[in-house]
């Protein structure tokens, strides 16, 4: 029985080690980017180009969420902040495109046409901080998304040489899913800086001191 006992100790002891190990992770990336992270539109570095990452639409749409970080883009774009807009986000098939929405939203908010850059295989945030460095040439960056993503996102674009920021989108989906989710998005993060993964698509280079209606299609 007290052979049991210890059994049952050192498994309860191993778990919450566990535990504790898989929490320090996302922590550790948020308080490493922290320094970049603006608490406002007004106080963010001036750079290159707000990159809107993407999420789910509905019916054509920007979904609330996705809406939310356009929102942001607009206000940096307005504010001076940055010169151009990118937008990444999954268009894989043609039944699903995250980013064609949101250049409608930004067109309805005054935003030039030809400010506006597509990503059309930002399939994940690790491929669109990629892209957004090798095709679309950019050198530094203002992310917008919410604060559950943000650090994970802003973690991985300065790891891959970026000059990067981060401004918070404010949001209704701040559920403890989206943070619990992040534990495994961080390690997968960290597994893809480190092995140097490249995305499945790269093509040819689409510089953003071109006109983005060139990456319309």
């Amino acid at each position: 029985m007290r052979s049991l006992r210890r059994f049952y100790g050192i498994g309860a002891v191993a778990t919450l080690a566990l535990l504790a190990l898989v929490m320090i992770v996302p922590i550790a990336i948020r308080f490493n980017v922290e320094p970049f992270v603006a608490s406002s539109v007004e106080e963010v570095p001036r750079t290159d180009v707000a990159l809107v990452l993407g999420a789910s639409v509905y019916r054509g749409s920007p979904s609330p969420i996705l809406a939310e970080r356009a929102d942001v883009a607009i206000a940096l774009y307005k504010a001076n902040r940055v010169s151009k807009i990118l937008v990444t986000g999954d268009n894989g098939a043609l039944s699903y495109d995250e980013v064609t929405p949101v250049r409608k939203y930004l067109l309805g908010a005054g935003i030039p046409s030809r400010d506006i850059f597509l990503d059309h295989a930002g399939f994940d945030t690790y491929s669109s901080m990629y892209r957004a460095r090798d095709v679309f040439l950019v050198r530094s960056l203002t992310i917008v998304t919410q604060d559950f993503h943000l650090p994970r996102a802003l973690w991985i674009a300065r790891d891959l040489g970026l000059e990067a920021y981060g401004v918070v989108a404010p949001g209704r989906e701040h559920s403890p899913y989206n943070y619990v989710r992040e534990i495994p998005a961080s390690f997968k993060a960290i597994f893809d800086v480190v092995t140097g993964r490249q995305p499945k698509y790269l093509g040819p280079t689409i510089p953003l001191s071109g006109n983005g209606e060139e990456t319309w299609y």
